[in-house]
């Protein structure tokens, strides 16, 4: 079964300066180096269970489109306001079941300090 693992982590204060790791990368940085992340890709590609992956550009690039209900778009640049948590990347693995998903996500530096990873089966129709 597929399952998408999302990396989490709180958005950023308002006006506050970032990190040395998070100007290079949106993922959590508390308590994780390069080498974490390089082991941790290394590891799910060798298991054969490596579907997809990517880390995102800083939230500060994003854009977001809302549709109103006679179609016209509203497109604003970056979050809202109210955002408190920030998706910084995301695994799709293919494994066994649930229980295989949270072991792998448990080993997943974003799971470390203030990151937490969101597990959602991947739907196939």
């Amino acid at each position: 079964m597929k399952y998408m693992l999302m990396m989490q982590a709180p958005a950023p204060a308002p006006g506050a300066a970032p990190t040395a790791a998070a100007e290079t990368s949106s993922l959590p940085a508390e308590g994780c180096e390069v080498s974490d992340w390089m082991a941790y890709d290394k590891a799910v590609q060798e298991a054969g269970i490596f579907v997809a992956g990517h880390s995102l550009a800083d939230l500060t690039t994003a854009t977001t489109v809302r549709v109103g209900p006679g179609g016209e778009r509203t497109v604003t640049d970056g979050p809202f306001a109210e955002t408190r948590e920030v998706l910084g990347g995301y695994y799709v693995i293919d494994v066994p079941d649930l229980d295989v998903a949270i072991d792998w996500a448990a080993r997943c530096p974003g799971s470390r300090g203030d990151g937490w990873i969101v597990i959602r089966p991947v739907a196939e129709f």
